[in-house]
Order: structure tokens, then C-alpha cells, then sequence
């Protein structure tokens, strides 16, 4: 586990490279906001998470599945990072900020993705 990346990852970078190429600047992974959204726009203080749908369970989704051997570490380990998700975005919430998250999968559709953040920056 010590080559899983927590920033610049390849769902990420689509992100970064689609968000930019429609005309929207942000800033990455801000320190002072809690969970270190990996897109921040500050003047509209919106956030974007991109979030691997393994890593993150995200529900109903076949990328999510458990492993098959070492369920009792496997098990614990994703539920928290997922608590740890919805705390951290609860606490941005709380803050005044509005939070979008974009999962793994819905990366295979870059049109559906472009028309869902357009809603959400321009909201």
C-alpha cells in the first residue's frame, strides 16, 4: 500500500485537466480546509473531491467490491476512510462551503462528468 497515491492520482488528474480546459481555475489540496479537497475554488468556496470508488466504498458500484482474502482488515480499514469522508465533508458543510464528489467510475462518461461540475461551479 505504500505506492497508493493520495494526490495526483489518474482519475484526479482528468479532473484537473477537464475542470481546467472548460475555464475554471482552482487551487489543489488546501491545507486549511478539512479533508484537503483535491480541487478548491475559493471565490465561489466550492470543493471537489475525487475519490477512488475502491478506497472510498463508494455504494453500488462494482469497482467497490471487498477483497476476497483479509476481509477483517479490509473491512474496518475502508469503513473509516469513508466516516472520515463524510465527516470531512460534513465539517466544509458546516463551513459554508458546498461540496461536490466525483467518484472513479463516472470518469467512462466525460460528458455526463463536464455537465455535472458546470452545474455545480456555476450554481
Amino acid at each position: 500500500m505504500g505506492r497508493v497515491r493520495s494526490r495526483d492520482t489518474k482519475p484526479e488528474m482528468v479532473v484537473r485537466r477537464l475542470v481546467h480546459a472548460m475555464g475554471y481555475r482552482y487551487r489543489l489540496h488546501a491545507r486549511d480546509l478539512p479533508g484537503r479537497p483535491d480541487l478548491v475554488f475559493r471565490p465561489r468556496r466550492k470543493a471537489i473531491f475525487v475519490h477512488g470508488c475502491f478506497w472510498h466504498r463508494h455504494p453500488n458500484c462494482a469497482l467497490a467490491r471487498l477483497p476476497k482474502s483479509r476481509g477483517d482488515f479490509w473491512l474496518p480499514k475502508l469503513e473509516a476512510n469513508r466516516q472520515r469522508d463524510l465527516k470531512n465533508e460534513c465539517a466544509l458543510q458546516d463551513a459554508g462551503w458546498k461540496v461536490l464528489t466525483v467518484w472513479e467510475c463516472e470518469l467512462c462518461d466525460v460528458a455526463e462528468l463536464k455537465n455535472k461540475i458546470k452545474e455545480f461551479l456555476d450554481a
